[in-house]
């Protein structure tokens, strides 16, 4: 399941951010890539444990856990602190899969769903397209600033050559409280259905309330926490 997420931040934190990365230090993002994700990557990126890193990621994490729809798409148990990387002119990421577990401070977590935060105009740049291929196709992604899309982890994907500009993301993995990729896609499906016959009915509606029901016992049923 691809899901793109309008205006996770506002255009003052887009901003903001872009202020604070643009007087931080980048080193070689091969620095966190596994042994085969090594011999593909070629780009930037801010250290992990960088102040800026941290202050940037936890205004991130505020925007996530106030948006709905990351909430229901991701039903995020743990997220990792987010990630940013940069793509200058001639730097690409070849096709591979994120690694299955991580362990940020030493605690592991599995990486169920992969997070995209564009912070960079897509007019800015040529190239730097987000690219997903699963068994329904391939998927290109290029938003706006501010804007995020997220997809399974399983998923192979790649970053296309930029050509001109620079694009600069925020990337980040979160372990769902549903592992399964296909039962956290009805899981959303679920959802979006009763949101829209909510939008019709009232909420002590039979429907609404039986539909309600079945979401939260599959959740309570197929939850790990």
């Amino acid at each position: 399941m691809l899901v793109t997420i309008p205006d996770v931040l506002k255009p003052e934190e887009v901003a903001h951010v872009r202020r604070v990365l643009e007087s931080t230090d980048w080193v070689d993002g091969r620095v966190t890539a596994g042994d085969q994700a090594v011999k593909v990557k070629n780009n930037l990126q801010v250290p992990i444990d960088a102040p800026a890193a941290q202050e940037l990621g936890q205004i991130i994490l505020r925007a996530l856990a106030d948006n709905a729809t990351f909430m229901t798409a991701a039903l995020p148990l743990r997220v990792l602190p987010p990630m940013f990387n940069r793509y200058d002119v001639g730097m690409t990421f070849g096709a591979h899969v994120d690694g299955s577990i991580r362990a940020p401070h030493g605690q592991r977590m599995r990486t169920d769903v992969s997070s995209t935060l564009f912070l960079t105009p897509p007019e800015d740049y040529d190239g730097g397209e987000l690219v997903v291929h699963d068994t329904y196709g391939t998927h290109t992604v290029k938003l706006p600033a501010g804007h995020m899309v997220v997809y399974p982890a399983t998923s192979m994907h790649s970053v296309t050559p930029v050509t001109r500009g620079s694009r600069w993301a925020s990337f980040f993995w979160t372990q769902s409280m549903v592992r399964d990729d296909w039962r956290r896609h009805m899981l959303y499906d679920l959802d979006r259905s009763i949101m829209s016959i909510r939008s019709r009915l009232p909420d002590d509606d039979p429907a609404v309330v039986g539909l309600a029901a079945h979401y939260h016992n599959l959740i309570r049923h197929w939850a790990e926490t």
